[in-house]
């Protein structure tokens, strides 16, 4: 294993026992209301900081930007890692047992390292640049799925952004009719760590954060997956607007949705 990468699930399983100890008696848990319809509590903050201990500790000049903590500005800016530390929020507000730690390494740019941790299950979703992606040790791929006829996606509503309900409502359409169904669990870590698994064909979802899907971008390619924004492009760091799958599915959804989208989903 890559000695950073080494670290990133270090860190991701000191966070994890964090989490699964709150979950046990959600009753102690603080809750705040951050933004519309977007929930914190303090075991985020608690999660994000030991992530951050964790990596410090090891590099101690890397650069850090997480969605709680904000940027730790590192003597060595070729270095930045990217956190989320409780992605799906909600589902554990909830005790929803769906949720994960969700950390990337980007070396100069380009991502690097990835570990998407689902602390409930136990598993370890990683992955190198150019050393493929790992599902506890195992080699991940996407699924050989090729259209959308007989397809699982997964999906999420644009539940801060319901200006944009009227669009997604329209490509939900446009795709349900072809698929065999779709899913929409609460967490687009674990979406796009299923799809480089070949658990779900494909994933789409309006207005993302890049620590939503830095490490979820990494695992799907290195699973042989395509990573694009609604218009095919590769804008969806900009526009939060994100589609992912095997190749040739990832182009039939693009086909099905583009047609549907307002313009300003498809810059």
């Amino acid at each position: 294993m890559h000695p950073m990468l080494n670290i990133a699930v270090r860190a991701a399983r000191n966070a994890g026992k964090i989490i699964l100890r709150a979950s046990e008696d959600l009753s102690k848990v603080e809750v705040q209301q951050k933004g519309t319809n977007d929930l914190v509590t303090n075991i985020d903050k608690e999660a994000e900081a030991i992530i951050r201990d964790t990596i410090l500790r090891s590099y101690p000049d890397h650069c850090i930007v997480g969605e709680e903590l904000g940027e730790h500005k590192g003597k060595d800016a070729d270095y930045q890692w990217i956190v989320d530390p409780l992605d799906g929020t909600t589902n554990f507000i909830k005790g929803i047992p769906h949720f994960a730690v969700s950390i990337a390494l980007k070396v100069k740019g380009r991502l690097d390292q990835a570990v998407i941790y689902d602390p409930i299950r136990g598993e370890l979703f990683t992955a190198s640049r150019g050393q493929g992606a790992q599902l506890n040790s195992k080699r991940l791929r996407v699924s050989k799925t090729v259209d959308l006829g007989g397809s699982i996606l997964a999906t999420g509503f644009p539940f801060k952004q319901k200006q944009h309900l009227d669009a997604y409502t329209e490509a939900f359409k446009a795709l349900f009719i072809h698929t065999a169904d779709i899913r929409r669990a609460g967490s687009a870590a674990l979406d796009m760590a299923y799809v480089a698994a070949g658990r779900v064909d494909g994933f789409f979802e309006i207005g993302l954060k890049p620590w939503d899907t830095a490490a979820g971008e990494l695992l799907v390619k290195e699973a042989g997956g395509m990573v694009v924004d609604f218009a095919g492009g590769v804008n969806y760091n900009n526009s939060g607007n994100i589609i992912c799958g095997a190749p040739k599915l990832t182009q039939a959804i693009i086909r099905e949705i583009r047609p549907v989208l307002t313009e300003s989903l498809l810059r």
